[in-house]
């Protein structure tokens, strides 16, 4: 049987993401915390595994919406933050608008869909083109419009001024989703406090990047009648028993999770030191959980990383080469600069190492 003719075109062309699991000593490919929770395993022993979960995940979103400052009919929750990429392009269709570079599943799950796919360069700052931006917007009249800021993988906010020119440019005429899903490791405090003011602006929260990636749980923040809408397309039971049980537990411990973000943040401070004073490392200002940085033999550092038992993420196409690392422990971070400094050493591409 020639299996290739019941592909749909879209879905033949599709590349697949590409989450692979490499053994490593050092893990900093995935913009995961290195700090979890124990306390998880306490919450999930009560839970009964024979019956359904609560369909709704009530409780924890009247928890999301305590610290949110919304209501719980503001707020839809998904088997994380790619389970409501998926919901919302279903629901309203495309076209679908988004910058580039960003988050890849944007566009995997629009052409998986079906819909057009809208790419706008950002500019030589990694920030928004304005101009570019609202241009495609008259001419392909997007439906949905992704903005990832903290942006990944380039770790920088987007200009909030130009994030309100394009929500209040398409007041009419499209949804627009700041995906914060990296705003904890931000200065600004993002989005919400708008949502009031302008329907068409939505907000994608996640747990993933807080210590909780295991458990799946994201959320999607916006007016109740485009929750009402895109709950219709929600599949029932859709975020387990286990993940809501441990998520309500630990947003209980607000203090231990701002003192993780806190680490983090200083951390990310330190790393982006010592990556400064590597020659031939050009490292990008961050305000996620990680830190892009340009490197001229991109694909051979990596290999050596790795080599070292460091694993970091390959950004192939970006800037003109670069590696992506996550702020890891203090142990992880000093492994992985002792590592990307003896690669760089003994490199013909680079002749001296500033950091010693």
């Amino acid at each position: 049987m020639n299996v290739k003719r019941f592909v749909k075109p879209n879905v033949y062309s599709l590349q697949a993401y590409q989450a692979k699991d490499i053994p490593c000593r050092v893990k900093l490919d995935a913009n995961e915390s290195p700090y979890g929770f124990m306390d998880a395993y306490k919450a999930v022993r009560s839970v009964r595994t024979n019956r359904y979960p609560d369909p709704a995940a009530q409780t924890l979103k009247n928890s999301v919406s305590k610290e949110a400052g919304m209501k719980p009919g503001n707020i839809l929750q998904g088997n994380g933050s790619d389970e409501l990429i998926y919901y919302l392009i279903t629901t309203f269709g495309g076209p679908v608008l988004y910058p580039v570079p960003t988050f890849s599943m944007y566009g995997i799950i629009t052409q998986a869909l079906g819909e057009k796919k809208v790419e706008v360069p950002l500019d030589k700052d990694f920030d928004l083109d304005e101009k570019g931006m609202l241009m495609e917007i008259r001419r392909k009249k997007p439906r949905l419009i992704f903005l990832s800021s903290p942006n990944n993988p380039t770790g920088n906010c987007f200009s909030s001024q130009t994030i309100l020119k394009i929500i209040e440019s398409t007041s009419s005429t499209s949804l627009v989703i700041v995906d914060e899903a990296y705003q904890p490791f931000a200065s600004s405090k993002g989005f919400i406090p708008m949502l009031g003011d302008y329907k068409n602006l939505l907000i994608m929260r996640t747990l993933s990047k807080m210590g909780l990636a295991g458990l799946r749980v994201g959320f999607l923040i916006a007016d109740e009648e485009v929750i009402g809408h895109v709950n219709k397309v929600r599949l029932p039971f859709n975020l387990n028993a286990l993940s809501q049980a441990a998520a309500i537990e630990i947003l209980k411990d607000k203090k231990a999770l701002k003192k993780n973000i806190r680490l983090i943040v200083s951390e990310r401070g330190k790393l982006f030191s010592e990556l400064s004073k590597i020659a031939g490392i050009t490292p990008y200002p961050s305000e996620a959980n990680f830190i892009l940085f340009g490197v001229e033999d991109a694909d051979g550092v990596f290999n050596g990383l790795l080599k070292n038992g460091v694993l970091v993420r390959n950004m192939k196409g970006v800037g003109g080469g670069c590696l992506r690392v996550t702020v890891g422990t203090p142990d992880e971070n000093r492994i992985f600069i002792r590592a990307l400094k003896l690669i760089l050493k003994n490199s013909p591409l680079v002749k001296a190492d500033k950091g010693g």
